[in-house]
């Protein structure tokens, strides 16, 4: 049995474990929080992180198929230059617009819409094809008279060469003969900007009025399909270059909200690392109160 001294001295080493569990087990807990939070922050900086390598290589593949598409298209349109081709204006005009369907990539469709208008100013009796849901939103509001024909799930990926014969197919069977047809799309200037261009298909009557067609000994009956091809090789070069475009925007739009998603998780890293280095800091400090208060009061009993 213990004497009346060694009563208090127990009474308190106990006394001392009891008031010293809670909190150790509070720190650990508090640890385990922060440990969690830390990994969830640093999960979510390697997905933004991912998101922008991901665009970037789909911007890469998306150059290469604009580039072979405007060889093609600038080769084809050399034949017309020197042929001395010129629209003709004795009959309505064809706008197509290359838009998309996609958002989040700036001001990339507002753009095309904006600059049809101002062609449409020109050329205030001319009808309107879109390729795209975005581009056909925005004229339906102040042209849907003036829309014949709309395309919807195009250039949702690289753009091929069969997309924009199908695409071709359809205008051709418009029935309306037009004397022009402009073909309007964002060109590819660099990484950073763009800027909307039309480029014209001609028809087939303004391809056999060429000053200098003849110099290329053309058959009468392969005229048809010489502006069949150019139509379509026009529309082609066009929709590869939006979606270049496109692409393009939307990594740089991926590339700011990277760059401030990687800039909050750095700062939350560091803030939550502080803190969670003063909370081990202070369970192991706990830890040895708990240690030296028992060795204490063992010295005592």
């Amino acid at each position: 049995m213990f004497s009346r001294a060694v009563r208090p001295a127990v009474r308190a080493g106990s006394a001392a474990v009891t008031r010293a569990a809670p909190p150790n087990a509070a720190n650990f807990a508090t640890l385990r929080e922060i440990e969690g939070r830390l990994k969830s922050i640093k999960n979510i900086e390697k997905i933004t992180n991912t998101m922008k390598v991901i665009a970037s290589t789909r911007l890469t593949r998306a150059q290469k198929a604009m580039g072979d598409s405007r060889n093609y298209g600038q080769t084809s349109n050399t034949v017309f230059e020197q042929a001395e081709t010129k629209p003709l204006d004795d009959k309505k005009t064809l706008l197509v617009v290359a838009s998309s369907d996609k958002g989040l990539c700036g001001g990339i469709h507002s753009g095309l819409s904006k600059a049809t208008r101002r062609v449409l100013q020109e050329y205030p009796n001319s009808d309107i094809v879109v390729l795209g849901e975005k581009a056909k939103a925005q004229l339906s509001r102040t042209n849907a008279s003036s829309l014949v024909l709309s395309f919807a799930n195009v250039c949702k990926d690289i753009p091929t060469f069969a997309d924009a014969q199908a695409v071709a197919d359809q205008i051709a069977l418009l029935p309306t003969d037009y004397a022009s047809v402009k073909i309007i799309y964002n060109k590819f200037l660099n990484a950073q900007s763009y800027e909307p261009t039309t480029v014209e298909a001609y028809s087939e009557e303004a391809i056999t009025s060429s000053a200098n067609i003849s110099a290329f000994e053309v058959d009468d009956q392969a005229l048809t399909n010489l502006r069949e091809y150019s139509l379509a090789n026009n529309l082609f070069w066009a929709m590869a270059e939006g979606h270049a475009c496109e692409i393009s925007a939307r990594r740089n739009a991926m590339e700011a909200s990277t760059r401030n998603a990687s800039k909050n998780a750095g700062e939350m890293i560091n803030k939550f690392q502080i803190l969670y280095n003063r909370q081990r800091q202070a369970a192991i400090t706990g830890e040895l109160v708990e240690i030296i208060t028992g060795a204490t009061a063992s010295a005592d009993m």
